[in-house]
Parts: C-alpha cells; structure tokens; sequence
C-alpha cells in the first residue's frame, strides 16, 4: 500500500474550469485553472470566503463539483474518485483525530483503514509518530494534548498512508505564534524528507511565502494570480510609497501620475494610496509628494508584500 512519491513527469495534479455553487445560487469557485507538478509545495492563498476551501474539497472528492475537470495523479476525480483518494491524504480545518483514544489508537486505526496489517499499522504509527515529536506521547489520551501537539497528530494521521500528495486546510489556524512557527518547520521537512507534493490554503502572508513554490492568489472564487511568491513581489518593485491622507487621494494619484512617479499598478484602497516605485527612488517619490503641499498627509517607504499585491489586485486586505 506504499504510494510514494509521484513520478517526475507532468503535472500530478491538474484542474481546468472547476466550478461549484451551492444550493441559492452561491458561487464558491468560478472556474479556476492551475496545474501541480510532483515535489512542489503550491498554495491557495485568500481571505476566508475566498474559494480556497471548496477547492480542497472538489480536489478530495469530498465536495461534488458543479462543473469543470479536476485530475489528481492521472485520476480523474469526478469518474474515479477513490483511485484518486488513494493516492492523496488531506487534512482539514476541523480536528477528526477520537480525543477520547489515544494518539497510538488514533494512528493504528488510520493505517488499518488504509489497509495495513496490524504488524505493519503499528510500525508505520510509530514511525510517522517520531518524525513529529510524538512518540512520548502515543499512550496518552488525545484530550491530553495541547493545541500544537493535536494539529502534529492530525498531520501523522494522514501521513500513515504514505500518501503521494497532501492536503493541508489552513494548518495552523488557531495555533501560539511559537507552536505556528515550530508546525511551520516540520511542513517544510516534509517536501525534502519524502518528495512529497503539497498544496496548502492559507491566508496567512508569511506562512504561504515560506513554504510555497508557487501561489495562486484566490478572490471570490477566483484566480486573479498565480506565481513564484518572489516573482509576485517583484512585480511591485523594490520599495512602495504609502500616502494616507484625511482627503479623497484620486487627484494625488493623477498628480503622481503625470510627474512619472506613480504607474498603472498604483492603487487606492479608503485615504490610503500605494504607489509601486519602478523608476523613481523612495527619496524622489517623497520628494514629489512633498511638492504637492499636502496637508496632513503620513508618508512612508517599505517593501511590498503579499498584502499589497492582494489589495493592488482585489481592493480588500488577506487577513480578515
């Protein structure tokens, strides 16, 4: 039942105008297209609402699709949807681990429905068990787990099947910035352990640029990007001049505009104007603005991030 990584050549997963809306008419995903190649780390990257759930769900036929195609290792997931679950393991927002068992109970009964022999269910629960620092803890109850300690078992649990692709829900939703930090870690091990292909939604900004090859950016059940995260920052420029103002910050804008300071991809989000420096300098841009006799006006200078490209493309923040 060892899946193992998969084969290097073409896209092991595959999604071309996958839609699904909901009974009422609400349109969760209006049809996205991307492609995952086989030891790539992707992200679905959003603001709850976005689409980035239902997205996993069609992706792991827990979610019906309302139209589109979606193949998973050469699977088609609408026409043969448990050949595709056999090669993939998800973990989902919401606990499924029995907090009542044990975390070596939870483990063993996994790998037992995954078709492992009792010998070997034991074996793998340990061994998926030591690579998250839980061995010490496999005879406690669950309920007796801290937070971090939880979410590490919930990852194992979906790791028993030795699956070729993994999906992880928001995984560190909930979790102390130390316990986040220390779940980050052992995700990114994964990859350079197992050669395991991993998509992850998250809206978390440092989260997705850490652990991700690439990301597509999600809005209203859209694509609206999808690149390297460096490339995504790159695209904004070295530095970005932020101007807040007690005023409606459209004639700045113009104004900025006309002196070669400010291109297409600035943008206003309330009396905050972003303005991208692909030419100009920081010490130039604030020049200019000075120029302007703003009044109260609160100027300042710093690198763009995934936030800035997200407002630059949808008008509204990731983080909620």
């Amino acid at each position: 039942m060892e899946h193992g990584p998969m084969a290097a050549d073409g896209p092991v997963v595959e999604v071309r105008g996958l839609r699904k809306t909901y009974a009422g008419g609400v349109e969760a995903v209006r049809g996205v297209d991307f492609e995952v190649h086989a030891g790539e780390v992707f992200g679905l990257l959003g603001p709850n609402g976005a689409g980035k759930s239902t997205t996993i769900g069609m992706l792991t036929a827990t979610v019906v699709p309302t139209g589109g195609t979606a193949r998973l290792a050469g699977f088609d997931l609408a026409a043969d949807p448990l050949a595709a679950r056999r090669r993939s393991a998800v973990v989902f927002q919401d606990p499924v681990v029995d907090r009542a068992l044990t975390g070596r109970r939870n483990l063993e009964i996994h790998a037992r429905l995954w078709g492992l022999p009792p010998v070997a269910a034991r074996a793998r629960s340990v061994e998926v068990a030591g690579r998250f620092g839980l061995a010490g803890l496999l005879d406690r109850p669950v309920a007796s787990y801290s937070g971090g300690q939880r979410r590490r078992l919930e990852i194992a649990r979906a790791l028993v099947s030795s699956p070729g692709v993994l999906f992880l829900d928001e995984p560190t939703v909930g979790l102390d910035p130390r316990i986040r930090a220390e779940l980050l870690d052992t995700i990114g091990c994964l990859r350079a352990a197992d050669g395991m292909t991993i998509i992850l939604t998250t809206h978390y900004l440092d989260e997705a640029e850490r652990l991700c090859d690439r990301i597509a950016v999600m809005h209203d059940g859209r694509i609206v990007a999808l690149d390297r995260p460096r490339a995504l920052l790159d695209a904004l420029g070295p530095e970005i001049v932020e101007v807040r103002l007690d005023q409606d910050p459209t004639g700045v804008l113009r104004s900025l505009r006309s002196r070669g300071v400010a291109g297409d991809d600035a943008f206003i989000v309330g009396h905050t104007l972003t303005v991208p420096l692909h030419r100009a300098t920081a010490a130039q841009a604030v020049a200019v603005i000075g120029d302007l006799g703003l009044h109260r006006a609160e100027v300042t200078t710093r690198a763009p991030n995934l936030d800035d490209v997200y407002l630059r493309l949808t008008g509204g923040r990731l983080a909620a």
